[in-house]
């Protein structure tokens, strides 16, 4: 058998001390590996609080291990990654309690949104922004025990414990966490909340506005609202979304005495003293569903004339500050007449059980579509004969026009994100003449429509800083900033010649079916679209629209006569810079869907046929004998037509020596395009100018507001040239005869057409500095302004004129002096605004830079007046350097008084700007851009006043000499 060998004691010893150690070794990797399960538990732990945290969230933050140099961080919550509220979530209804505090300029309130869950989720998203939220509560369903189902009918709700609550101020967002991040089901929940916030220091939200008593000399304070597009958030927590549509039910406090409350809807009733003694809760009716931003709450001294009641049974009323209640009884009479009137266009009846229309002292918009309660600027609604002009009369007209239309348009059916802004405006902006033409037939009004809409949208649309109608839009600054010539004029531009191509009556029944389609709901684009393409004939209205729509820019259609005498048209992008580096792609390649119409000497007849997209060229076949042709008709087409010389050389002797033979219309419209093509190089200088030679016999308002637009831009591009006098000369002996027969004697026989007529042609008149209209124009105002408590005032629709050019040539500093009094003490709306456009044609630059700091005091100049004051400084050509100055120096004042969301901020920059010539200007823009990066919503116009710029320095090198020549040759 085998013996055991036992080790020496030596041996023994080593064997010890091994065995000691490797316990040791064994005991501390135990040690080790129990902290590491701990440590990974923890972490893993961690890793499912945080998971469920942001349960809406796909993305798992990584595990923190605290032994690495570098620390991953936390997926970022999906309130920090998107501006949009989630789409799980539907607010059905609000109730609101306000209470404005007018005497310490604050206000507190509370709301409970019933809010749709339709997805679990662990958190709510509401829109806050300036609110101190102080209490949030959430209630919702009972658990469905054995009972819960009855107890959940009979409306009981639990108690939802909330984790936490805070703001996220980036995106402007009230965060509501579950406590645990225990998941909400799907069902009906109820969000309660309580704030407080400030009326004071802003124009926009629920804000303070002020007024001085006429008879006390007391200042007034109400408080009051305006909400689009993202502002309804300032007054109380929402989903501030166009999206969300929902039920309101409103309770607002006002003073008991003296003092009215008005909201969307109809009055319910009241509490005196309620919620303390000497204030009234007034209750309203529920309302129906809307979007946050139609919201409106008015607590005011107002009074009204008695309400008119409107044929489908509600009353319609106009509110003022009690001194200028007479005012309203214009915008009362053509608003009944409007609303009657669109009542019947539309097929679809008033959807509220009131409408009313308010004239706020305080607006930053020229008005506010606020369902059932409209808002406006006062000189946009108030009107009183022998101190309002005749332009006055037709744009209040325009805007009440405008602003119903809303009512069906944009607030019965409304937009579901800005993307589609346009569906709003464009449609407003173009119905608002359908509504005035009804109400005032002989205004030609329809026809006014080339020089206030269709004009400026060409002009902005031709260069590459335009954007296309629908375009995509986030934040709450690019929204903002979207609420400009191209949502509005270009959008309704589009819309009329769709109507012109589609038949007027086709149109309409296509709107109504819309309409009835969508009301109470949102839309987009592609529903109008479909609803047009079932009365569209055989005309594919997406194909054709979205070449107009979606892509920006417009054609030139060039027209040539060959030798058998058939006329070819063709199509490209037109620029007003023909060098400009088209690097934007389209995805229609830049080629239009154009509904062709024309008239020739033979035939006043309109003739029609479609030059499309995919054509190289169209052809129309007309007789030999004919001499001439007329494209675009009245210039319903949005485009822009160039002829052979021949052709053109035919019209511009036919306008000489026959005024009948084109239309109104069709006179402004050669005028207006021969002027951008020779902008453009596409035709002579020689040839615009000959064409002007006719305007010495015309007597019409809307070509002589052409002539006159394309004069005074070229007065500010030649004030540096030689042949400037030649110039200034030339244009005298074209006004000459016009100024001569409309004189400045205003007649109460004389039309409203003759009304806009004169005050234009004198203003021009003076301005190229005819002899008998600067001296009666000075002394006109020499006599007011030295008697001005005991002489009359001129006539409304002269006084602008008078004043400006009064000041510019006559007058002093005491007249200055004098005429700045009399404004401080003036109290109507639309006088103070000639006053304060007079106040800006001072000749002596110390005035101006003295104009300037007094503007800047609110006790002076109102907020809402402030960028009107510097744009009328910057139309003077000694104030122009002075305005560009003071913004520069003061940009950090104007930013932190009026935000980089202020949208008329941003576009005080080209109006300013658009008189520079120089690559010295061109520079300091350049430098003062790169300085202060950030333009908010003025970023596109930022860029819009650049192109201008340089458009001017290149057409001085490129047109001057040739101005010059035919100016020698005259």
């Amino acid at each position: 058998m085998a013996t055991t060998r036992i080790p020496p004691k030596a041996e023994r010893g080593k064997l010890f001390y091994f065995f000691v150690w490797t316990c040791l070794v064994l005991a501390l990797l135990c040690v080790c590996l129990v902290l590491a399960v701990v440590l990974l538990g923890s972490s893993l732990s961690a890793c499912r609080e945080t998971t469920s945290d942001a349960s809406s969230s796909t993305t798992v933050p990584a595990v923190r291990n605290t032994s690495m140099k570098s620390v991953q961080k936390s997926a970022p919550k999906p309130w920090e990654t998107d501006y949009h509220l989630p789409s799980a979530t539907d607010p059905i209804h609000y109730d609101i309690f306000l209470h404005p505090d007018l005497s310490n300029l604050t206000f507190s309130g509370k709301v409970t949104i019933t809010i749709r869950v339709k997805n679990p989720r662990s958190f709510l998203l509401v829109n806050a922004k300036y609110l101190d939220i102080y209490e949030t509560r959430l209630t919702g369903p009972v658990a469905p025990d054995n009972e819960g189902e009855e107890r959940a009918k009979a409306g009981e709700v639990r108690e939802i414990d909330i984790g936490e609550a805070f703001e996220y101020k980036p995106n402007e967002f009230w965060v509501v966490v579950i406590k645990n991040n225990t998941e909400l089901q799907p069902g009906i929940y109820s969000l309660h909340l309580q704030f407080r916030g400030s009326l004071s220091g802003k124009i926009v939200g629920f804000y303070s506005s002020t007024y001085t008593d006429s008879k006390t000399q007391e200042k007034r304070r109400i408080a009051t609202s305006k909400f689009q597009p993202t502002y309804a958030r300032q007054a109380y927590p929402c989903f501030d979304e166009p999206g969300f549509k929902s039920t309101f039910k409103v309770r607002l406090v006002r003073p008991r005495d003296g003092y009215i409350a008005l909201s969307n809807m109809e009055y319910k009733t009241h509490a005196d003293d309620s919620p303390e003694a000497g204030l009234t809760t007034v209750e309203f009716m529920e309302s129906v569903p809307m979007v946050t931003y139609l919201s409106c709450f008015i607590v005011a001294d107002f009074e009204r004339l008695q309400p008119v009641t409107v044929s489908q049974g509600f009353p319609f009323s106009v509110y003022s500050t009690p001194a200028q209640v007479n005012k309203t009884k214009y915008g009362l009479e053509v608003g009944v007449k409007i609303t009657e009137y669109y009542i019947q266009y539309f097929g679809v009846p008033y959807p509220l059980p009131k409408l009313d229309l308010a004239a706020i002292p305080d607006f930053v918009s020229g008005a506010m579509e606020h369902w059932g309660l409209v808002t406006f600027r006062e000189v946009n609604l108030l009107y009183q004969e022998g101190v309002s002009s005749t332009g006055n009369k037709q744009r209040v007209a325009m805007v009440i026009a405008h602003e119903l239309a809303h009512m069906w348009f944009g607030n019965l059916v409304t937009l579901k994100w800005w993307d589609d802004l346009w569906l709003n405006e464009g449609f407003a902006s173009y119905v608002e003449y359908k509504g005035v033409d009804h109400a005032h037939p002989d205004w030609q009004i329809l026809d006014q429509f080339l020089i206030d809409d269709l004009h400026p949208a060409l002009i902005l649309d031709a260069s590459l800083t335009s954007h296309p109608i629908v375009q995509t839009v986030g934040h709450p600054d690019e929204i903002t900033e979207i609420f400009d010539t191209i949502s509005y004029s270009k959008g309704a531009s589009v819309i009329r010649m769709l109507e012109d191509f589609l038949g007027d009556e086709e149109f309409k029944n296509g709107i109504t079916s819309f309409l009835n389609h969508f009301k109470f709901a949102n839309a987009v684009t592609q529903d109008l679209w479909n609803e047009l393409q079932v009365v569209g004939k055989d005309v594919n209205i997406t194909h054709v629209m979205d070449t107009w729509t979606r892509q920006m820019g417009y054609p030139v259609v060039t027209v040539t006569r060959g030798q058998n005498g058939a006329i070819t048209l063709e199509q490209k992008r037109f620029l007003s810079d023909p060098d400009a580096n088209t690097t934007n792609s389209s995805p229609y390649g830049y080629k239009w869907d154009i509904p062709i119409t024309y008239i020739t000497s033979q035939s006043k007849a309109v003739k029609r046929t479609w030059l499309l997209s995919e054509d190289t060229s169209l052809q129309i076949e007309i007789p030999h004998s004919v001499t001439w042709i007329k494209i675009n008709c009245k210039q319903k087409g949005y485009y822009r037509v160039n002829y052979d010389d021949q052709n053109w050389e035919k019209l511009i002797e036919l306008m000489k020596n026959d005024l009948t033979a084109l239309s109104i219309p069709d006179r402004a419209h050669l005028l207006d395009d021969i002027f951008s093509l020779a902008e453009a190089r596409l035709v002579s200088y020689h040839l615009a100018m000959n064409m002007t030679r006719y305007l010495a016999a015309e007597m019409e308002y809307i070509p002589w507001r052409v002539a006159s637009t394309k004069f005074n831009t070229l007065n500010r591009l030649l004030i540096s040239s030689p042949s400037y006098g030649k110039f200034r000369k030339y244009v005298q002996s074209l006004v000459l005869n016009t100024y001569k027969k409309v004189t400045m004697a205003v007649s109460d026989d004389d039309s409203h057409v003759l009304r806009l007529l004169r005050p234009m042609v004198v203003g021009l008149a003076c301005h190229v500095g005819v002899p008998e209209c600067i001296d009666e124009a000075v002394a006109v105002f020499k006599k007011w302004i030295t008697n001005a408590t005991s002489v009359p005032k001129p006539h409304p629709d002269l006084r602008s004129i008078v004043y400006s050019c009064g000041m510019r040539l006559g007058g002093s500093e005491e007249d200055w002096n004098t005429m700045w009094n009399l404004y401080l003490n003036e109290t109507d709306a639309q006088e103070r605004t000639k006053l304060l456009h007079g106040l800006a044609h001072s000749s002596e630059p110390w005035i101006l830079q003295r104009y300037i700091q007094l503007a800047k005091f609110e006790s002076n100049v109102r907020s809402q007046d402030f960028f009107s004051v510097l744009s009328y400084i910057s139309q003077n050509p000694i104030g122009v350097s002075i305005v560009w100055d003071f913004i520069r120096d003061e940009w950090q004042y104007l930013v932190e008084r009026f935000s980089l969301n202020d949208r008329y901020l941003g576009r005080l920059i080209p109006t300013v700007t658009k008189s520079f010539t120089s690559e010295v200007k061109l520079r300091e823009m350049e430098i003062f851009f790169k300085d202060y990066p950030d333009a908010g919503a003025g970023k596109a116009a930022r860029s819009q006043a650049l192109d201008h710029v340089r458009k001017n320095i290149k057409w001085l090198s490129q047109h001057k000499k040739t101005l010059e020549d035919w100016l020698d040759a005259v």
